[in-house]
């Protein structure tokens, strides 16, 4: 007698602590349909809480999902790589989710919901038009957690987003894990939307992480090359010098910059190079002397990749 009496203390403890643990996940779940939290007779008994009402007969009580699941599969298979983008992955995510409820005969409807999805999106796919990326109101889901719906919003309103597949595939099948959640809260089921909430979150990061990658890098503004550069003569060349062994260390080094300067530039179509002279010697000397350095300068640029034509003088 003391053991039956025991157990049904255990089983009484047991029903209050899970029934606690059902009130918290309501509670995080934050769910938007009032008639979702009403329980006991009061509860409002109507097509959006979930009553079986003529219509819903009408939509769901003949309807052969068992084998509309295959179908659906085989035409969104035919469709190669023109489903590998937002509404293929998501058409492929509602036969996912449609299969996962079958498997465990859900009655309510979803099933049929999920493969109504499907179809629409791989006809969408199949004839190029009709395709919108908004999300379906479903009669046997409940909007759940606005700041997990705002983040997904967010990804998708992202300038990256419509020519990066990697983050399209996360998103679209993260909005239906989150309509998917929606319906388990919808048939009260809060421990299993939870879930389902849970396994969304964890791709939020990597949505970003997909996004952030495909986002465009950024375009170096290029360099401005005033028309004229003067470099001079003693601090480019030794003493009387107009060869390249003539040239000083601090004259190489402005010279490689000049060109790293007009290599990111990348629009300099023509080269003037004229030489200047040390400021003693006759004019019959610097002459020669200034056309040997511009020639110097002249040869340098061109052996440093400058494939713009280079004149000296």
């Amino acid at each position: 007698m003391k053991h039956s009496l025991m157990t049904g203390a255990c089983v009484a403890l047991s029903a209050l602590v899970a029934g606690c643990a059902s009130t918290a996940s309501r509670d995080a779940l934050q769910v938007q349909n009032p008639t979702v939290l009403q329980r006991g007779i009061g509860t409002t008994q109507d097509n959006m809480a979930g009553a079986a009402t003529p219509a819903w007969l009408e939509t769901y009580r003949t309807a052969g999902n068992a084998s509309a699941i295959d179908p659906i599969q085989k035409r969104l298979d035919a469709l190669g790589p023109r489903k590998d983008n937002y509404f293929g992955f998501k058409a492929q995510c509602w036969l996912d989710a449609a299969r996962d409820e079958r498997s465990h005969w859900n009655h309510w409807g979803f099933v049929e919901e999920a493969l109504r999805e499907a179809s629409r999106l791989a006809s969408g796919l199949e004839t190029g038009g009709g395709l919108v990326a908004d999300n379906p109101d479903l009669r046997t889901s409940a909007v759940i957690r606005p700041d997990v719906w705002k983040q997904i919003l967010t990804a998708k309103a992202s300038p990256a987003f419509a020519s990066c597949v990697p983050a399209q595939q996360l998103t679209a099948c993260g909005e239906v894990g989150m309509i998917h959640a929606g319906h388990e809260a919808w048939t009260r089921n809060f421990t299993a939307s939870a879930q389902r909430v849970d396994d969304v979150t964890k791709t939020l990061p990597q949505i970003d992480a997909a996004l952030a990658a495909c986002m465009p890098p950024v375009a170096v503004q290029p360099v401005g090359l005033p028309p004229k550069l003067t470099l001079e003569g003693d601090a480019t060349f030794a003493f009387d010098r107009g060869d390249i062994a003539g040239l000083s260390p601090a004259g190489k080094a402005r010279l490689e910059q000049l060109i790293r300067d007009m290599k990111q530039a990348g629009d300099v179509t023509a080269i003037r190079v004229e030489g200047y002279t040390d400021r003693l010697g006759g004019d019959a000397l610097n002459r020669r002397l200034s056309a040997a350095r511009a020639e110097t300068v002249r040869r340098y640029l061109a052996a440093n990749g400058i494939d713009a034509p280079v004149s000296a003088q």
